[in-house]
C-alpha cells in the first residue's frame, strides 16, 4: 500500500514537472511560423551587423585551389537595395534547390507505397509472431530501431503491436509498448539500412558545410558504419532496461483475451503476398550486387573502380532505395488485394506526396532562413568567432563533442522536429567544428545521438500523446507521468551508452561511413 502511494506521489511529481514543460513548449510557435520569425531576425541582424562593421577572420576553403586561406568575412545586410533584390529574386530557387527537399520526396514515393500496401506492417507482424519468448524483447526493440527506415511508420504500427505481442506471451503489455517505443523513438537514428532520416539530415548538413566550403557534400551514407553498430548497442541497452528495470516495476498483468494472439497473425493471402514480395526484394538486391561486381560496372567510379567514392551506386542510393521499397510493395499489394490495378498504385503515390504537404510548406520557409544565413555571412562569422572562443578556452576533442550531444538532447525536449532543430543548429555548429578540424559528418553523428535519446521523454514529440493513449488501453490510470517515468531509464541509458560509444569511436579514429573521416 505504501509502495503504491509512494509511486503515486512520484507520478504526481512527474506530472507537475511535465505540465510545466508542456506549458513552456506550447508557447513555441508552429515550426513554419518559427522559421519565418528566425528569417526576419536574420534580416534585422544583418543590417545591424553591417552597420556595426561586424567581421571575423579565419581560414576558409578556397574551392578553386581546395586549400585553406586566411580570409576576413564581413556581415552583409539584407535591408539594402541589393539585399532586398536577393530575397525576391532567389525565393523560389532557395526553395527548389534546398538539399533535403528532393531526396525526401523521392524516398517517400517508395516508402509510402510500402506502408500503404501493408507490406511493412505484414513484415513486422511475421517476424514478431515467429519469435521465441526469450528473444521477444530484443526483437521488438530491434524492429523499432530499423523501422525508422520508413520514417515514422514504427510509431503507428510497431508500438501497439509491441504491447499486443508481450500480452500474447503473458508479459506486461506496457513493457512491450515501452520496448517498441524505445526502439522506434529512442533509437531513431540507428539502423542497419539507409533511411529517410539519413537523406534528410545529410541534405541539411551539406547546406551548412557549404557555408565554408561550397563544394562539400555530405552523403546519405555518411554515418552508416557508426549507426550500424549503434543498432546493436540500442538493442542491448533497450533489452536490459525492459527486462531488468521497466517490467519488474510494472508487475504482473493478467488477461483472458485470446484475440491478442490473432492480432499478430497474417491471413493466408497476406502471408502469400509477403513471401512473394520478399522474394522480389531479394531478387532486386541480387541484381544490384551482380551489376556491381564487374570492374567496368556503371555502378563504379569510372576512374578508380570504387563502389564508394564518386560511384553511381552511392550517388544514386536514394533512387535504389526508393525502387527497393516500391517494387516489393507493389507485388505485396497486388497479391494481398491492397492494389487492385495501376490506378490504385497511382493514387497511393499521390497520397504519399499529400502526406508531405506540411513538410513542403516548412521547407519553403526553412530554405529562406538557411540561405539568408549564408548570404549575410552571419553563419561564417558565428562559426569563426565560436571556433576562436572554443580554441581559446581549450575545449576540443571528446569533451567538446559530448557537450554538443548534451546540448542537443536538452533542446530536443522543447523542439521535437529533428529536421527543424538541425536546420537551426547545423549552420552554426558544422562550420564552427570544421574550423576546429572536425568533419560535418562527426557533428551530424553527435547531433543524432542527442536528438534521439530524449524523444521518448518529451511531451512535445508529435507522437507522444498517441503513445499515452495506447498505454491507457492497458492501464486506465496511466498518463504522461506514467509514460515518462517508464521511459526515463531508456533515455538515460541510451544517452550515456551512445555517448560512450562515440567517444570510443573517436579515440580509435574509426570511419563514420564509407570513406568518411571524423576529421576535416
Amino acid at each position: 500500500m505504501n509502495k503504491k502511494e509512494n509511486q503515486k506521489k512520484k507520478n504526481t511529481f512527474f506530472d507537475k514537472f511535465l505540465n510545466s514543460v508542456e506549458i513552456a513548449g506550447n508557447k513555441l510557435p508552429h515550426p513554419i511560423t518559427l522559421f519565418f520569425i528566425l528569417a526576419l531576425i536574420i534580416v534585422l541582424l544583418s543590417a545591424i551587423f553591417e552597420a556595426l562593421g561586424v567581421s571575423a577572420t579565419g581560414e576558409i576553403m578556397n574551392t578553386k585551389t581546395m586549400e585553406l586561406e586566411e580570409k576576413t568575412i564581413t556581415a552583409i545586410s539584407l535591408l539594402n537595395g541589393e539585399g532586398i533584390s536577393y530575397m525576391i529574386r532567389n525565393a523560389i530557387s532557395n526553395f527548389t534547390s534546398f538539399a533535403p527537399f528532393g531526396v525526401v520526396l523521392v524516398t517517400m514515393l517508395g516508402v509510402g507505397c510500402a506502408e500503404g500496401s501493408g507490406y511493412i506492417a505484414a513484415a513486422m507482424k511475421k517476424l514478431v509472431s515467429k519469435t521465441s519468448a526469450k528473444l521477444i524483447t530484443p526483437v521488438v526493440v530491434f524492429l523499432g530501431v530499423i523501422s525508422n527506415v520508413a520514417s515514422d511508420v514504427g510509431y503507428v504500427v510497431l508500438v501497439p503491436i509491441g504491447a499486443i505481442v508481450f500480452m500474447a506471451y503473458k508479459r506486461h503489455p506496457l513493457a512491450g509498448l515501452a520496448a517498441a517505443f524505445a526502439g522506434v523513438s529512442g533509437g531513431f537514428s540507428a539502423n542497419l539500412l539507409i533511411g529517410t532520416v539519413d537523406t534528410l539530415l545529410a541534405g541539411i548538413s551539406t547546406e551548412a558545410a557549404q557555408i565554408l566550403n561550397s563544394s562539400y557534400e555530405v552523403g546519405a551514407t555518411a554515418n552508416w558504419f557508426f549507426m550500424f553498430i549503434s543498432t546493436f548497442l540500442i538493442v542491448i541497452l533497450g533489452t536490459f532496461v525492459t527486462d531488468k528495470i521497466v517490467e519488474p516495476r510494472l508487475g504482473n498483468f493478467e488477461t483472458t483475451d485470446e484475440s491478442v494472439t490473432k492480432a499478430t497473425e497474417l491471413t493466408h493471402q497476406e502471408n502469400k503476398a509477403l513471401i512473394w514480395a520478399n522474394i522480389t526484394l531479394l531478387v532486386y538486391i541480387l541484381l544490384i550486387v551482380l551489376w556491381a561486381i564487374p570492374k567496368n560496372s556503371i555502378l563504379r567510379n569510372p576512374e578508380t573502380g570504387s563502389l564508394i567514392s564518386k560511384a553511381l551506386l552511392i550517388d544514386g542510393i536514394i533512387i535504389f532505395i526508393t525502387i527497393g521499397f516500391f517494387i516489393p510493395s507493389v507485388v505485396y499489394g497486388r497479391i494481398a488485394g491492397t492494389y487492385k490495378n495501376e490506378k490504385d498504385i497511382g493514387e497511393q503515390l499521390g497520397k504519399n506526396m499529400a502526406s508531405m504537404g506540411s513538410y513542403i510548406a516548412l521547407t519553403f520557409v526553412a530554405a529562406q532562413f538557411v540561405n539568408y544565413f549564408n548570404y549575410t555571412n552571419i553563419g561564417s562569422i558565428l562559426a569563426l568567432k565560436g571556433a576562436e572562443f572554443l580554441g581559446n578556452v581549450g575545449l576540443t576533442g571528446a569533451p567538446l563533442i559530448v557537450l554538443f550531444v548534451i546540448l542537443t538532447a536538452f533542446i530536443n525536449l522543447f523542439m521535437g522536429s529533428a529536421s527543424a532543430k538541425w536546420t537551426i543548429l547545423a549552420p552554426i555548429f558544422i562550420p564552427m567544428f570544421m574550423q576546429l578540424g572536425y568533419s560535418p559528418e562527426l557533428t551530424q553523428v553527435a547531433y543524432r545521438i542527442g536528438d534521439s535519446t530524449t524523444n521518448i521523454i518529451s511531451p512535445l514529440m508529435v507522437y507522444f500523446g498517441m503513445i499515452v493513449v495506447f498505454a491507457k488501453k492497458y492501464d486506465k490510470n496511466s498518463g504522461i507521468g506514467t509514460l515518462i517515468s517508464t521511459m526515463l531509464p531508456y533515455s538515460i541509458m541510451f544517452l550515456i551508452g551512445w555517448t560512450i560509444l562515440l567517444v570510443i569511436w573517436m579515440t580509435l579514429g574509426l570511419p563514420l561511413g564509407p570513406g568518411v573521416s571524423m576529421f576535416y
